[in-house]
């Protein structure tokens, strides 16, 4: 096996360094082919008889190590050189490269390393030792600068899965101390960052308006469809759109803005009143909130059952989004949420707050999650439900979820002089593996 069969993440043994000498003279390839196998160099070796041969195989797969004569019939020289790192640019890293040439002289070898070669040899001059150090330090160093673009790869992704969570998961803009705003976001599988957005802004007259969305699949073009569409959003509210037509402005974003016209965003828009007296719910092809009420200590969770739901963002159907309101008084809070939550998996995990028996693919479901916040309201009360729900469902599911998930909960406490709960929860996966 040579190092052009990819690493595919499996364990096992490595596979050989794949070297290619690139000779055209049959007694000198022979001899480096023998010098090689006197220093015990373990690596898959193969032969290549001018720069347009050597380019060729470079096409074709992974090179380590290009061990390359400068007198070839097509290329004289530092040209060699020149041409075969051009050749090598779609590797992600260009092979290590050791010169052999006739002239004993230094002149040579020090401006083909100038030109780009690790190490450079005199035929001749050159024994097992010499040649077996040479090797092993050329593909020590290309191994090094693997993991130094990997790291930094990773870097760059890091800050970039930063960024897009700052855009995601915003601060909510919130002057009254009485509202209660609770937030939490569960990446998907393998920490990648989806589409969910949410986020909670009061208005110049009182009014609290928040907003959940999902954008249909998960990824880096997804979570930044996401942020571009909560940053939409939080713009038309801080400017004075009146609620009910945020929505129909708000798609006209998402249809500019995504990259295809199958992409289409679910959404849940609550606004509650400025004297706390209502909250309406628009829905547009969203999972419909929950309505926790109740004084501390007996807080019940129940559905909100919409009149009407209309249809997801950027569908090309005709239809509009009407307000479903709900009249309250006394403290309440309204629970939002993405379906990475109801679509967690519980198999293992034995009959699970609202299961139905017998199903062959168990999942939460609505129900089961209803059950799940009303047992967490009982054992642990308001304060921190955002946080033990998420950590329940995950724990219930046995680890990361499939899609990403979020929760938005957006209430009153039932009196001017209390203060509200503020929190906002985003699952590291560092943290998380340990729960």
């Amino acid at each position: 096996m040579s190092s052009r069969d990819e690493d595919d993440g499996r364990t096992g043994p490595q596979p050989r360094p794949f070297v290619l000498l690139v000779e055209d003279d049959d007694g000198d390839a022979v001899l480096v082919t023998e010098l090689l196998s006197d220093a015990q160099v373990d690596v898959d070796l193969h032969r290549a008889r001018s720069v347009a041969e050597a380019a060729a195989e470079l096409e074709r797969g992974t090179v380590d190590c290009l061990v390359v004569d400068l007198g070839l019939p097509d290329a004289v020289g530092l040209t060699a050189i020149e041409q075969l790192r051009r050749s090598s640019r779609r590797h992600a890293v260009p092979p290590a490269l050791v010169v052999l040439t006739g002239h004993s002289g230094v002149d040579q070898g020090v401006d083909a390393v100038a030109a780009g070669a690790d190490d450079y040899l005199v035929k001749g001059e050159t024994g097992p030792d010499l040649l077996g150090r040479s090797l092993r330090y050329a593909l020590q160093r290309r191994s090094s600068e693997a993991q130094q673009r990997a790291l930094y790869r990773s870097e760059v992704r890091a800050a970039e899965t930063a960024r897009l969570e700052r855009a995601l998961l915003p601060r909510p803009l919130v002057a009254d101390e009485a509202v209660s705003v609770m937030v939490g976001y569960l990446p998907g599988g393998e920490g990648l960052l989806g589409g969910d957005f949410f986020d909670t802004v009061q208005m110049s007259d009182g009014t609290v308006l928040s907003v959940i969305g999902d954008v249909a699949g998960h990824g880096p073009d997804e979570a930044a469809l996401g942020a571009t569409l909560r940053t939409a959003w939080r713009t038309l509210v801080l400017t004075g759109t009146p609620p009910q037509d945020v929505l129909g402005h708000l798609e006209r974003v998402l249809v500019t803005e995504r990259t295809g016209p199958e992409i289409f965003v679910t959404l849940c828009q609550v606004a509650v009143a400025a004297d706390r007296s209502w909250v309406d719910v628009y829905l547009a092809g969203h999972l419909a909130p929950m309505l926790l009420t109740g004084e501390v200590g007996a807080v019940r969770c129940a559905d909100i059952v919409p009149e009407s739901r209309g249809r997801a963002l950027g569908v090309p159907v005709p239809g509009e989004w009407r307000a479903h309101r709900v009249a309250l008084t006394g403290p309440f809070a309204v629970l939002t949420y993405t379906d990475g939550l109801v679509e967690a998996e519980l198999a293992g995990h034995g009959e699970a707050p609202g299961r139905a028996r017998g199903r062959a693919t168990p999942r939460l479901g609505v129900p089961g999650l209803r059950t799940l916040v009303q047992d967490e309201l009982d054992s642990g009360g308001f304060v921190g439900v955002v946080e033990r729900v998420l950590r329940r469902v995950r724990r219930l599911h046995g680890g990361p979820l499939v899609d990403d998930a979020a929760m938005l909960v957006v209430g009153w406490t039932g009196y001017d002089d209390v203060v509200g709960e503020r929190s906002s929860t985003l699952a590291d996966s560092a943290e998380w593996a340990r729960s």
